[in-house]
């Protein structure tokens, strides 16, 4: 995992249809490179980090999976 500089801007942000209109949950964009940018929904300023598009794919395998 990479941190971003928290000024990135023009990023378009999605979380899971799961989550409803609740502000806890991880959001996510990909980035012109491919990688996926990940920020916690309650803190859009705060910090951000990438991770691989490998990586994220096996993240999201794990939650579909109820092992996270």
């Amino acid at each position: 995992m990479e941190a971003l500089p928290p000024h990135v801007t023009g990023l378009e942000w999605r979380k899971s249809t799961f989550s409803g209109s609740g502000d806890e949950c991880v959001e996510v964009a990909v980035l012109p490179s491919g990688r996926h940018a990940v920020r916690d929904s309650k803190r859009q300023s705060g910090p951000l980090v990438q991770v691989g598009s490998d990586t994220w794919a096996a993240f999201v395998m794990e939650v579909k999976e109820g092992r996270l």
